[in-house]
């Protein structure tokens, strides 16, 4: 494995001068463990010592007591060490610490990995680790140096590393080379370290996608409880050369706790609102933020239910009818309706007026897969429910969850104004696109 001298990224720099994190956090990570759904670790990796796969115990035991699997918590003392860890595609990323860190700098540092696992094979799953263990093991060793992160930008990473293809894992393979590059990437010696120098493109363009996650409960008379939006823009940027970049905002001041990639100049954010930075080359989140001011969040789908159980009756009601608002004339698509049903329920004998459903006498789980509302057409499920003879009548009636998604529409009103570019010639392809889907999206009956 290359030993390149590689820089601390200006980030860890910034903090360091800060004071926000301690000299001695340059003997941060010990080990890292992977531990899948079923509690298997299944990858493990040592910067110094190993660490024995027992100290995993105060993991799983954690896992035991948490009443879902994101509940445990983020950062576990044991009597010699602290075990931080996150959840991502249902896998646990366990990093072992052997004194104290800040805590969030390990945990920004393990989504780093996830989300370069992710850039590198599509997706973050165990096979996909497992079928490219080799480039894991190798990007680990260069995104850690003696347990102190250093590049953890995808570009300098893809210079150093080359992303696995049929063909060169063949090649590797057969002749017994690896993926790690030779030289020293050129972006390493940049004063941007996220953007690689010489970079060139024969069609030149800039895409920016703004989605919005909405979570909301809605009580039975359809008042809102509490709703908060969470949002990301992300972007693909192809340009040629050292591009600076301006993107400003029609209503900026609906943004709050807004975080930055580092490329972003937080000064000018903070004087003018307008975001002002040189890319990164190719895909990669620009910022995320947060709308939780509740009269700013508008709710974009409507419910109309009637779900009934009678006293020592065996059969109950079920009437469920969606619609949109407040959508801005955009249609409301891939809606998925769920449902946890009483114990009680044996079956489900309804009729819904488009799309299909399923019920599992098992886990009393209904499922409705609406797919696309038509406003002129409202989709309904309507009908009634078998229930056990003599059971007494349900506590409480069950809550519905809606999934959906809504093309060209950012419902906190978030808009785009311009994006402008500086320091080069040509005129690039610009396009924005903009999503809301829902989050966690509940409604009580």
């Amino acid at each position: 494995m290359p030993n390149h001298p590689v820089p601390v990224p200006s980030s860890v720099l910034a903090a360091l001068k800060n004071k926000t994190i301690h000299l001695s956090a340059a003997k941060m990570i010990h080990s890292l463990f992977l531990v899948n759904a079923s509690g298997d670790i299944f990858l493990e990796k040592h910067w110094k010592s190993v660490v024995s796969r027992s100290v995993c115990d105060y993991f799983f035991e954690a896992l035991e007591r948490a009443t879902e699997p994101e509940n445990v918590p983020p950062v576990i003392p044991t009597p010699h060490h602290y075990l931080i860890n996150v959840l991502r595609h249902r896998i646990y990323f366990v990093a072992v610490i052997q004194s104290e860190v800040p805590p969030l700098f390990v945990i920004e540092f393990l989504h780093r990995v996830v989300d370069t696992f992710q850039d590198y094979f599509g997706v973050c799953t165990e096979a996909a680790i497992k079928d490219n263990v080799v480039v894991v093991y190798e990007l680990l060793e260069e995104m850690l140096d003696n347990g102190f992160p250093l590049a953890t930008e995808s570009n300098i990473l893809k210079e150093l590393i080359k992303p696995p293809t049929i063909l060169r894992t063949v090649v590797n393979t057969i002749t017994g080379s690896t993926n790690v590059g030779e030289q020293l990437p050129t972006g390493q010696l940049s004063v941007v370290p996220w953007r690689r120098t010489g970079v060139k493109y024969t069609n030149n363009e800039a895409y920016f996608d703004v989605i919005e996650e909405i979570d909301a409960i809605i009580d039975k008379s359809g008042s809102t409880i509490t709703a908060e939006i969470q949002g990301v823009i992300d972007a693909c940027v192809k340009l040629t050369g050292m591009p600076d970049l301006t993107l400003s905002f029609m209503n900026p001041r609906l943004l709050d706790d807004v975080s930055f990639h580092p490329c972003v100049r937080f000064k000018r954010w903070e004087a003018e609102r307008i975001l002002s930075f040189i890319p990164p080359d190719g895909n990669f989140r620009l910022l995320s933020y947060h709308v939780s001011s509740q009269n700013l969040v508008a709710i974009p789908v409507y419910v109309k239910h009637n779900i009934s159980f009678r006293e020592g009756s065996s059969q109950g009601r079920f009437e469920l009818t969606l619609g949109p608002k407040q959508t801005m004339g955009k249609a409301v698509e891939s809606v998925l309706v769920s449902s946890q049903l009483p114990r009680g329920v044996l079956n489900a004998n309804l009729n819904p007026s488009q799309g299909t459903y399923t019920f599992d006498p098992v886990t009393k789980l209904l499922s409705w897969d609406v797919g696309k509302i038509n406003p002129q057409k409202l989709p309904s499920l309507k009908g009634s429910m078998s229930l056990q003879a003599g059971a007494s009548k349900p506590d409480e009636n069950p809550t519905i969850n809606i999934q959906f998604k809504i093309q060209q529409l950012a419902i906190s009103g978030l808009k785009v104004n311009r994006l402008d570019m500086y320091g080069e010639k040509y005129k690039p392809f610009k396009g924005i696109k903009y999503m809301t889907k829902a989050g966690k999206f509940q409604v009580r009956t």
